[in-house]
């Protein structure tokens, strides 16, 4: 089994895992946002899945949402932004980390190696998901400001 195929089949069986049928599309989408290398806006999908329609993409990222196999980021840009999941369980605290938000480019970064801290919650309630955004300028975005 050559290269490609071996990383569809995995992908296969991660969405099989959470009970999402594998079609060519949501493994596309899948791949493409685990190749990103950061939260990818809808938008930015769509130019990178010209094949995929607008409505296609929205209704599996919802399913993909649903299903714990994406986070949904919102860094205050206005677009919701959607990462790749990669905890193995449905709730992976293991798998939260902080973004960093540009608000000179708009990029927003993972933030991977930066532990999210803990808050208790009330007793009985359950934590799905964290969003933590951290706002500032890149070092590029920085450099061109205060340079």
């Amino acid at each position: 089994m050559d290269f490609v195929n071996k990383y569809t089949a995995n992908i296969d069986d991660i969405l099989q895992r959470r009970q999402v049928r594998p079609t060519a599309n949501r493994i596309a989408i899948f791949r493409e946002l685990l190749n990103a290398g950061g939260p990818l806006s809808m938008a930015e999908l769509e130019e990178r899945l010209v094949t995929i329609d607008k409505s296609g993409l929205s209704r599996t990222l919802g399913l993909f949402a649903s299903r714990h196999l994406v986070h949904v980021i919102e860094d205050g840009s206005g677009a919701a932004k959607y990462e790749a999941c990669q905890g193995h369980s449905d709730h992976s605290i293991d798998d939260m980390h902080p973004h960093f938000h540009c608000e000179g480019c708009g990029v927003t970064v993972c933030l991977d190696d930066t532990p999210v801290p803990l808050v208790p919650v009330p007793d009985g309630y359950e934590v799905y998901s964290v969003n933590y955004v951290i706002k500032g300028l890149c070092g590029v975005c920085a450099s061109k400001y205060n340079g």
